[in-house]
């Protein structure tokens, strides 16, 4: 069996301890097979090129899009008993997490994964992406 590797296919194998993860779990494991260099990744030299205040707010706003996928499925698949529906549930959530970040304005998914590598790893984009996080979340609710 011939299997490919697109970012639906990945974040379905991540989505396999879905309530564990964040939001950006799933879309970090689908742009790890995806290593193509992007806006906002790291370059040869290991420097991170600045993230500007848009991108920032742009991947506040899909997060918290993601987060309400992931609250969504996680609800459904701890509700169903069904080994094959809860494979399905994984599959579907996935997709919906990929669409989510599409679906926001100014930001790919492999920004948004390219910023929540830098937050992981640099507590000054963390704390940027934290403080826009609090600002962005009253206003989408």
């Amino acid at each position: 069996m011939i299997t490919r590797h697109t970012p639906v296919a990945s974040l379905t194998a991540a989505l396999f301890s879905f309530m564990f993860f964040s939001p950006a779990s799933a879309l970090e494991v689908a742009q790890a097979q995806n290593a193509q260099p992007s806006q906002g990744q790291v370059d040869n030299n290991g420097a991170m090129p600045a993230i500007s205040d848009q991108k920032i707010e742009a991947f506040a706003v899909a997060y918290l899009q993601v987060d309400k996928v992931r609250q969504e499925y996680s609800t459904k698949i701890e509700a169903t008993s069904d080994a094959a529906a809860k494979k399905e549930l994984e599959t579907e959530g996935s997709k919906k997490m990929v669409e989510a970040v599409e679906a926001s304005p100014s930001m790919s998914v492999e920004e948004y994964s390219a910023i929540l590598t830098a937050a992981q790893s640099d507590p000054t984009i963390a704390k940027k992406v934290q403080a826009e996080l609090q600002k962005t979340a009253p206003a989408q609710q």
